[in-house]
């Protein structure tokens, strides 16, 4: 375990030395940010009353999503490990005593949570400043706030779970490119990175909440803005639960198979 942490912590500090990037990306996400707010505006005042969450908590979603972009973000990938799959250098990794499938996730949790510590505190606190209803509300409840930091969490780690099985599939391409394109276009819509998915109609809405994706960020950003009822919530937990197992026993399984049959070619 300690080896593990090891890898976690390098790349932790690593992640925080680039902080011209997360200024860049601080700038980046309050520009978008605010133009989602305008937008989802626009539509509030044409028809409050047809939307399924109020202004504020949609405002508050968006601030949450912004500021936490880079936990649940699934076009932030780590390229190393592309680049050592497609030119060989796995190899090297395969040579460790390690398990590749742990290593790897530590260091795409470590990126990401570096990222996100050098830029959500900026866009939390000046959008907590914003008046109402654009700014980012105070939580529900008490209750409601600890189960946003229980289900952050859990979203976070099936965020990484999910990109460990695009890195996985990699052994069995030639090129990853397709993998990102599809996996990161579908994951973006899916998770309600584009619009939340309380938006979405009820039928549709029903099918996109029992799949995995919706154990990501959807969860945790609802049930902060306490669009969630106790029953609702309670089948979201259970549900992130229950996608986290099988998503991360899925990818060690088929990181097993990949390891017993790559095949490295040259010098």
């Amino acid at each position: 375990m300690k080896k593990y942490l090891s890898f976690f912590r390098l790349r932790f500090v690593l992640g925080l030395q680039y902080r011209v990037a997360a200024l860049a990306g601080i700038a980046t996400q309050f520009a978008w940010g605010f133009m989602e707010i305008m937008i989802f505006t626009a539509f509030y005042r044409a028809d409050a009353d047809a939307f399924p969450m109020s202004l504020s908590a949609t405002s508050s979603y968006i601030w949450l999503q912004q500021a936490f972009l880079a936990l649940f973000a699934a076009w932030m990938m780590d390229n190393e490990i592309f680049d050592s799959i497609i030119n060989g250098g796995i190899a090297y990794e395969l040579c460790r005593p390690i398990d590749i499938y742990n290593m790897w996730f530590c260091r795409n949790a470590a990126n990401r949570l570096a990222r996100a510590v050098l830029r959500c505190m900026p866009i939390l606190l000046v959008a907590a400043f914003l008046p109402e209803p654009y700014g980012l509300a105070a939580p529900a409840s008490a209750g409601h706030f600890l189960l946003f930091l229980v289900t952050l969490v859990l979203g976070f780690a099936m965020t990484v779970s999910f990109c460990m099985l695009i890195y996985v599939m990699t052994f069995f391409t030639i090129s990853p490119q397709g993998l990102r394109i599809l996996f990161t276009s579908a994951l973006e819509f899916l998770t309600g990175g584009v619009i939340p998915l309380p938006f979405f109609p009820d039928n549709v809405r029903q099918v996109m909440e029992l799949l995995p994706f919706a154990a990501m960020q959807n969860v945790a950003l609802r049930i902060y803005s306490g669009s969630m009822s106790g029953s609702e919530m309670l089948k979201a937990v259970t549900l992130q639960l229950f996608w986290l197992t099988a998503v991360t026993a899925a990818g060690k399984m088929l990181c097993r198979m990949a390891v017993r049959r790559v095949v490295v070619q040259g010098g």
